[in-house]
């Protein structure tokens, strides 16, 4: 470990300067820095040296699709990328089998190896819509946790205490209700705890939830006479409901991988109050835009509206490019604004052997079209009011729907087909 020294840092004027401005944009949007005062020495020590700081960020592959709120910590790892810092993604191929209960109330199921790799392999074409995918350094976790013998576990796990682990919130609850808690489970932090005393990182990004893990890597890195890291924690951003995180199984999200028309679409219904949220932590606004833009909110010179579209436009164009957000943002206007049908409505065919008496169940026909994608979704949505036939709402689910060559079929505001009978 550095003495304190070691540590001393004598600066020029220009470099306490650049020290300030990679400090600012550090502290954009960050829930918090532990400890803050250890992170500007380790910014000195690298704008004195020339050192790039080493960024770790641990995922597990247990969800291949990334939708916005997973990308405020990317947006961060970008901003340390062109800081000139060396981003380390930790794919956790091994812990992952274990799977982390965070936030979670009962135990995780744990995937197998191969659900892992094929989850892991489509991360780094999703991390170049955001990062400089040439400037990332990739660690598997299994490349140092595989080999430990019993013995090396023992070792590792004699670095902290069960009242240690017992102060994660997650862990707390359900000890004290009375659920289940595998030994197993005591392991996760460990690992990634010990995934930053193999990779040396000096700081290590995750969500609020992630604290305990992040610290859990400070703990070990002392324990292995390493300087430690210092954890940043990011936000959870809420989902399209205002309320909940964001969560694909809670419905609230927006893909980025998803069609221009569906994230255009989605994002118009981010509630006002969280537009500023959205703009700091998961798109690349400069921070003086940032303030320009807060300023005309509160004085009433920009509109939400208006706020709100460029912010669409923004995601589709980061996801998708220039001409796909032109293409969204007609599309959007088109529909919702003068409040008529699309011009490029898809067709999908019907056979008519699928028809009885030239009829077919609601349910089973939006799952035909395939504007759902189970009978439970195609329920919810009808029971909603959400679902249209030549722009006539439908009523109820158990309705039997005459089928006919070029009808419009519509599920919420963003879904259309044309049937085309075959």
């Amino acid at each position: 470990m550095m003495s304190e020294e070691s540590t001393k840092i004598v600066l020029t004027d220009e470099q306490k300067q650049e020290v300030d401005r990679q400090m600012a944009i550090i502290c954009r949007g960050v829930a918090e820095i532990v400890p803050e005062e250890e992170m500007r020495k380790k910014v000195e020590r690298s704008v004195a040296t020339g050192t790039p700081l080493k960024v770790k960020l641990g995922l597990d592959p247990s969800a291949p699709d990334i939708h916005v709120g997973h990308t405020v910590v990317l947006h961060k790892l970008r901003q340390f990328q062109e800081m000139g810092h060396t981003v380390q993604i930790l794919i956790g191929d091994f812990t992952g089998r274990i799977g982390d209960p965070t936030g979670k109330s009962e135990t995780r199921k744990p995937l197998t190896e191969e659900e892992v790799k094929v989850n892991a392999a489509t991360y780094v074409e999703q991390f170049a819509k955001i990062l400089d995918i040439d400037k990332i350094e990739v660690n598997y976790n299994s490349t140092w946790l595989a080999p430990l013998t019993f013995a090396d576990v023992v070792t590792l796990a004699a670095k902290t205490t069960v009242a240690r682990m017992l102060e994660r919130d997650d862990f707390e609850k359900r000890y004290t209700s009375n659920q289940p808690i595998s030994i197993h489970e005591f392991f996760y932090p460990l690992m990634q705890g010990y995934d930053s005393v193999a990779l040396e990182s000096d700081v290590e990004l995750g969500g609020t939830d992630q604290k305990f893990n992040l610290l859990m890597g400070r703990q070990l890195q002392k324990e292995y006479g390493q300087e430690q890291q210092c954890a940043l924690t990011m936000p959870i951003i809420e989902g399209l409901d205002g309320v909940q995180k964001m969560s694909k199984s809670l419905g609230n999200y927006i893909g980025i991988s998803e069609a221009p028309n569906e994230i255009y679409g989605k994002s118009m219904s981010i509630p006002d109050e969280l537009m500023v949220k959205y703009y700091e932590l998961a798109t690349d606004i400069t921070l003086e835009e940032l303030a320009q833009l807060k300023a005309g909110l509160a004085d009433g010179s920009v509109h939400p509206r208006d706020a709100k579209m460029r912010l669409a436009r923004t995601f589709v164009q980061m996801y998708h490019g220039e001409e796909a957000a032109d293409e969204a943002e007609n599309h959007f206007k088109t529909v919702f604004q003068q409040r008529a049908l699309p011009t490029d409505i898809p067709e999908k065919e019907v056979a008519t052997t699928e028809l009885e008496d030239g009829k077919l169940w609601i349910v089973k026909l939006l799952s035909v079209l395939e504007l759902v994608p189970t009978n439970g979704e195609a329920r919810r949505m009808v029971q909603q009011g959400a679902v249209k036939i030549n722009e006539e709402k439908v009523e109820s689910v158990d309705d039997h729907i005459v089928v006919e060559d070029g009808m419009i079929v519509q599920v919420g505001k963003r879904k259309f087909a044309k049937v085309k009978l075959s």
